[in-house]
């Protein structure tokens, strides 16, 4: 069975024989040179001042960002399940919040933003999925960030990348904290969340809110090369096997296999007719907008060995998406839309004649090879 839902994401062959080896106990000069190695490699992912691994899923750090970054009003945008989350935690833990709530399928304006902190001096922190996979929508985070800065830069930039960090290229230089997920483009298994931090961001954390949670307790250890409390070993041993294999590769050509790889996939569902749902649509997963989804979501796991995800809420069962992040093989990206080509002819949708193959192939190398001469 191909897992092609945007998280959890599959985890390649090298990296689960990286894992497999004996347990190593976390407070040893063994694991503390490992560690060291993941921390390096994750510094160079981010390109931030510092980051920080949590035993958590992406969740932990979106509520550890809020209780260690926000210290009066948050102003967050919901255009998803995982925007709602950021104001669900901010009103948990007693924070006045603020909301810009658009649909699923609608990028945050920069205007609206503007707009809200004009209104409101008291916001001091903001928080935006840069994709947010609920709609496989794509937020303008950079220039957000930016224009926050210009007017205050003192207010926190927190930034969820969970289904964006090792997806493409993200500009930091305004963000304070961004978040990244074990799952997702890193291909590991669940249960670790990674958060890279500006220099702003560790001084507004300063001795830090909270215990298990609390950011400048990891920040002092991590540094140490060691954690606050148990390290998930094996995801730590995952994650710098799988850093490895992506430096090997070299980020820039990583970025641009996915790019094609996403450009080819959107192009060869809307040649057999598929509607991409966001108007603004991430790297990270097409999502399209299906009435019959649940029935192309079945014919391709019972049929052709796919595994896709679908819609949630109001759009459960008129939405599947499929993932384009990590070290995919070419051939599998392929087959995914080949299959949605397939299910389409047994539904009498139209007749297969291979046009999303073709497709695909044409626009991944054609794509491929202009980014190499430009």
């Amino acid at each position: 069975m191909l897992l092609f839902t945007p998280g959890p994401t599959p985890v390649p062959e090298a990296v689960r024989m990286a894992m497999s080896g004996p347990t190593i106990h976390h407070r040893t000069p063994e694991f503390e040179a490992i560690f060291k190695e993941a921390r390096t490699r994750l510094m160079r992912l981010f390109g931030m001042d510092e980051c920080v691994m949590l035993a958590s899923t992406g969740t932990g750090a979106m509520e550890a960002c809020v209780t260690n970054m926000c210290t009066k009003k948050v102003l967050t945008v919901n255009a998803g399940k995982f925007g709602e989350r950021f104001g669900k935690i901010v009103e948990a833990f007693g924070l006045e919040l603020v909301e810009l709530k658009y649909g699923w399928d609608t990028p945050a304006s920069i205007e609206d933003v503007k707009a809200a902190l004009a209104d409101d001096p008291d916001i001091d922190a903001f928080c935006i999925q840069v994709s947010e996979s609920a709609g496989g929508l794509r937020h303008p985070v950079e220039e957000i960030a930016a224009m926050i800065k210009a007017v205050n830069p003192e207010i926190m930039v927190i930034a969820d990348g969970i289904t964006a960090v090792g997806v493409e290229p993200i500009d930091t230089t305004h963000i304070d904290a961004l978040i990244a997920g074990s799952q997702k483009a890193l291909m590991l298994p669940p249960g670790m969340a990674m958060v890279g931090l500006s220099d702003a961001a560790v001084r507004r954390i300063g001795g830090g809110t909270g215990y298990y949670l609390n950011l400048a307790s990891e920040i002092k250890k991590q540094q140490k090369n060691t954690t606050a409390y148990t390290a998930p070993t094996t995801l730590i041993v995952g994650l710098n096997k799988v850093l490895e294999m992506i430096e090997e590769e070299g980020y820039d050509l990583f970025y641009r296999r996915t790019h094609a790889r996403a450009l080819a996939t959107r192009a060869a569902l809307e040649a057999i007719g598929c509607i991409l749902y966001p108007k603004m649509p991430a790297l990270s997963m097409s999502a399209v907008y299906d009435e019959e989804a649940n029935m192309v979501r079945s014919i391709l796991k019972t049929e052709f060995g796919v595994n896709i995800a679908g819609g949630q809420d109001h759009l459960k069962g008129k939405l599947f998406r499929i993932n384009q992040m990590g070290l995919i093989p070419l051939h599998e990206s392929a087959w995914v839309v080949n299959a949605v080509e397939w299910a389409y002819d047994r539904m009498d949708r139209r007749p297969y004649d291979g046009l999303a193959s073709k497709v695909f192939n044409e626009v991944y190398f054609n794509t491929l090879s202009a980014n190499e001469h430009a």
